[in-house]
């Protein structure tokens, strides 16, 4: 397999509910969307957490199909971010088919202005998404899959969906996001938490790509949710939890792990150490960092370190030459200028590369690969960084720094050095 259909392979894995497919109980069917998708029969009809993409929908329905007749009574937008809905007039259509009455569309009412802000910044959330997670596709068909559907109704704190012989409410849970909604079935004992648990993976705080996530803001959810009592939990796209002392103990854990974090770098912010000093001085205890919530397989505590870093103090690295920089353009080729025999560079870029040093490789590759131009060794340059990119990204264990390193290698193998050239 190629490395582009690998890494596709791994966009729909990392984006695949462990549970697609299960029973959790009578009236309880998980959907294969993008996530766990839980499908709940209640008196007035059929509940459905996210109506995901154009790609899962059909799926969806026929899986929803094999276990209820019952019209679909609403879609709950678990969260704002682009292609959890996508699909939503799919099943519009499909109960219109059916003569069933339009379908409630349920949310947060800040998604509201999420969906205002990813209209206005669509170029842009297009070009994260294909850095993020690479594909064949260009640009211009990927735009197709982030289609927005409004909700017909929205909430602010708690909402009683469906009443009767059993309850679904749903109950604000900012966490990943700022919209983010947990669905609470008490006749059930389940919490379905969605973004508030991801799964077997460290909260998703600080992405490389993304807007702040607020760890405290995070750990006060989790709290909330802990105080349901629940005696299951649906992750967003891992295992279920069994137990109300399970339950309990994930939720209380990840909080106390984000509630530590946030003290560990207040601390270091109050000695007066920058974000790189902060970075080089952490270690994570194990007894909070070790266990399958935490897992760094999509985020990394790295990421939420710089995240907490970025809500205390500016964009200043502490380096003064960055203050009031030089265009990029200049300033390598000002670097450039400095260096009498290129070829030594990349002679210690491979040797670095040989003793396994990958890292300290690209940060001397950069003195040639940033420049402007076409010098051979420039251009050597920005080849060996492509390949010391591939390198790297299967030294590091978060998904989306994997994906940032084959998105950077890509460009540079297509002769690019901005990512205005992403097609």
């Amino acid at each position: 397999m190629s490395e582009q259909g690998t890494t596709e392979k791994a966009n729909r894995r990392i984006l695949t509910g462990m549970l697609a497919g299960q029973v959790l109980g009578e009236g309880l069917v998980v959907l294969p969307g993008q996530g766990n998708s839980l499908a709940i029969d209640t008196d007035a009809g059929v509940v459905v957490i996210d109506a995901s993409g154009y790609p899962h929908a059909p799926a969806m329905i026929e899986t929803l199909r094999r276990h209820t007749n019952a019209p679909v009574h609403a879609i709950v937008y678990s969260h704002g971010h682009l292609g959890y809905n996508s699909a939503v007039d799919v099943w519009q259509a499909h109960n219109a088919e059916r003569g069933d009455p339009p379908i409630r569309l349920v949310a947060h009412e800040r998604l509201v202005a999420r969906y205002a802000r990813y209209a206005e910044t669509e170029g842009l959330q297009t070009r994260l998404a294909a850095i993020q997670f690479p594909s064949r596709h260009p640009l211009e068909q990927r735009r197709e899959l982030f289609v927005q559907h409004p909700p017909t109704e929205t909430f602010r704190d708690t909402l009683t969906l469906v009443d009767g012989s059993r309850r679904v409410e749903l109950i604000y849970s900012p966490s990943e996001v700022d919209d983010a909604v947990a669905l609470w079935l008490p006749d059930d004992g389940l919490l379905a938490a969605g973004p508030a648990t991801p799964g077997d993976a460290i909260p998703n705080i600080g992405t490389p790509l993304r807007t702040q996530r607020f760890t405290i803001r995070w750990a006060d959810t989790l709290d909330r949710l802990d105080g349901l009592g629940a005696e299951r939990l649906m992750t967003e796209f891992g295992p279920m939890v069994e137990g109300a002392d399970a339950v309990h103990h994930r939720l209380g854990e990840m909080a106390r792990a984000l509630r530590w974090l946030r003290e560990q770098v207040v601390e270091r912010l109050n000695r007066g150490m920058g974000e790189g000093e902060i970075l080089a001085d952490m270690t994570y205890p194990v007894e909070l960092f070790a266990q399958p919530w935490m897992k760094p397989n999509y985020g990394s505590p790295d990421y939420i370190v710089r995240d907490l870093f970025r809500e205390e103090t500016g964009w200043w690295d502490r380096n003064p030459t960055t203050l009031h920089p030089a265009p990029e353009p200049d300033a390598a080729a000002a670097v450039l200028s400095a260096i009498a025999d290129t070829t030594t560079v990349l002679a210690r870029t491979r040797e670095l590369a040989a003793q396994g040093q990958i890292q300290l490789a690209l940060h001397v590759v950069d003195l040639l690969a940033l420049a402007p131009g076409d010098d051979p060794d420039v251009v050597a340059a920005r080849t060996l960084k492509a390949e010391l990119c591939r390198t790297r990204a299967g030294e590091v264990k978060p998904f989306v720094s994997r994906s940032c390193y084959h998105s950077s290698a890509s460009l540079l193998d297509e002769g690019h050095t901005s990512w205005t050239e992403l097609r």
